[in-house]
């Protein structure tokens, strides 16, 4: 049976953690929501760093915890980077990955020599931790988690320690390990970007509970349960680069359904990218736009209606293509439109951010 299976009630003074999740296997999945919504104490139930009586953990079939069986800790082939990197200050850089492939008892996932070139870090082999950045120190630390041959990578906002700078520094590198490893990463966040640049799949905590999850894109859409991720709720579509206007600095992303220009961020034809797209950035018309400053405009059809935190406002899901945006309106346009499940309607953007 492929997934992960996590499945754990904690009862604690004043909170309790109750959550029955069927994770894929594979990417990188987020565990999103506000401090004290339960994401961290769900990480360490999965490490086994919290023991939860009522517990079952299965990592591709394999039982790592039920009713009746326990693998401890340092048994379960995992790696775990905390917020802070932790390195061992009396050991090297190369000290500290050595220390980690001591665990390693069965297939070796990911070389040792693998993990330094991901994380970009042979040139500081010979250094001791005292003498590294924060994000050199956050890279080794990654290094040495995949050093024990992990079956699951888990995250614990390994960016909160970081300056925006440093943040920038090490997200391309968290970017290559979504790309080229099969280990499924459990990423641990409260950063509406990280999220969005990183996440293949969501699970929104609040309260020790999981409000909602599934995969980003679809998730994000909802409008029964309207999830914000940051100031608004939005879309993350998957595209590249489909050209170039030179003369304007604009640069055109296309994806399955359309093509939207933005402001050109100096990215090559071809490359792939994320862009993240707000309701509050999305209006509708019934008619063809004509003489508009929104130089965005794609044709859709209304998928469905749902309520917004404000009495007045509506959220709308829209389909172009295989991709859903989402539009914020107020009731009133809503009923002016006759807006209605199935119905085809021109969709304008005003803006598109490129997720970096």
């Amino acid at each position: 049976m492929s997934g992960i299976h996590a499945q754990f009630r904690l009862d604690w003074p004043g909170f309790t953690l109750d959550v029955d999740l069927q994770l894929p296997a594979t990417g990188v999945t987020a565990l999103f929501g506000h401090s004290g919504s339960g994401k961290t104490t769900l990480l360490r139930c999965m490490a086994g760093l919290e023991r939860a009586p009522q517990g079952r953990l299965t990592i591709n079939g394999d039982v790592w915890q039920d009713a009746t069986h326990w693998l401890q800790t340092f048994k379960r082939p995992l790696g775990y980077v905390f917020q802070e990197a932790s390195l061992f200050a009396h050991l090297s850089v190369r000290g500290n990955l050595r220390y980690g492939m001591k665990r390693v008892k069965d297939t070796q996932r990911v070389s040792l020599e693998q993990a330094i070139e991901l994380l970009g870090i042979g040139h500081l082999l010979d250094r001791k931790p005292d003498l590294l950045s924060g994000g050199e120190r956050q890279r080794v630390a990654i290094a040495r988690a995949l050093a024990v041959s992990p079956r699951l990578l888990l995250m614990d906002e390994p960016l909160a320690a970081l300056d925006l700078k440093r943040k920038r520094e090490i997200l391309p590198y968290l970017e290559r390990l979504h790309d080229e490893l099969e280990i499924p990463i459990i990423y641990v966040s409260h950063s509406p970007d990280e999220v969005a640049r990183l996440a293949d799949y969501i699970v929104a905590m609040e309260d020790g509970r999981a409000l909602a999850q599934g995969p980003l894109a679809e998730t994000l859409t909802r409008v029964d349960l309207p999830i914000r991720i940051g100031e608004d709720t939005c879309a993350v579509l998957e595209a590249s680069i489909g050209a170039i206007d030179t003369q304007w600095h604009l640069a055109r992303v296309d994806f399955s359904g359309g093509s939207l220009w933005f402001r050109d961020p100096g990215l090559p034809v071809g490359r792939k990218v994320r862009v993240r797209v707000f309701a509050r950035d999305v209006s509708l018309s019934r008619q063809t736009p004509e003489q508009s400053s929104i130089q965005n405009v794609l044709a859709g059809t209304v998928e469905a209606i749902g309520e917004d935190e404000h009495p007045g406002l509506a959220v709308v899901r829209l389909r172009i293509g295989n991709v859903k945006l989402l539009a914020r309106l107020t009731r009133r346009a809503v009923a002016e439109l006759c807006l209605e499940a199935e119905q085809e309607i021109w969709v304008q953007v005003k803006s598109v951010a490129l997720m970096e």
